[in-house]
């Protein structure tokens, strides 16, 4: 099993930064794909970003460009830099982990990964 645990969100005015730490326990992160999803109230989660155990990244088209998506082995967590959030960046942001990718880049699918946290709130203002 794998606990992962957010921390980091908050309340900002846009245009602002944030960085969200996602801390791993159970497992290894460098074994996984590990990814980002977040959720705005009566929408789908939404795919953010991705990052293969040899530092491949990929990201959503809303936010690339803006947000970056690294890791610290040695502290086993997961970070999303978050820069020039807008308004549309509201919602809750999600940590996730895929044990057994489909393919070698991962997957921007909510089905294919099976380790989540309880999420973390980030409201940007107007």
């Amino acid at each position: 099993q794998m606990q992962l645990v957010e921390s980091g969100g908050g309340l900002v005015q846009a245009g602002g930064s944030l960085r969200l730490s996602c801390a791993a326990s159970g497992r290894r992160i460098s074994s996984h794909i590990m990814g980002w999803f977040r959720q705005a109230p009566g929408m789908d989660r939404e795919f953010v970003a991705r990052i293969r155990w040899n530092g491949g990244t990929y990201y959503g088209d809303s936010v690339k460009g803006r947000f970056t998506i690294s890791t610290d082995n040695v502290a086993n967590t997961v970070y999303l830099q978050m820069n020039s959030l807008e308004p549309e960046d509201t919602a809750v942001y999600y940590c996730a982990a895929d044990s057994n990718p489909r393919s070698y880049w991962g997957s921007k699918y909510v089905a294919d990964y099976d380790y989540w946290g309880q999420g973390t709130q980030v409201t940007v203002s107007s």
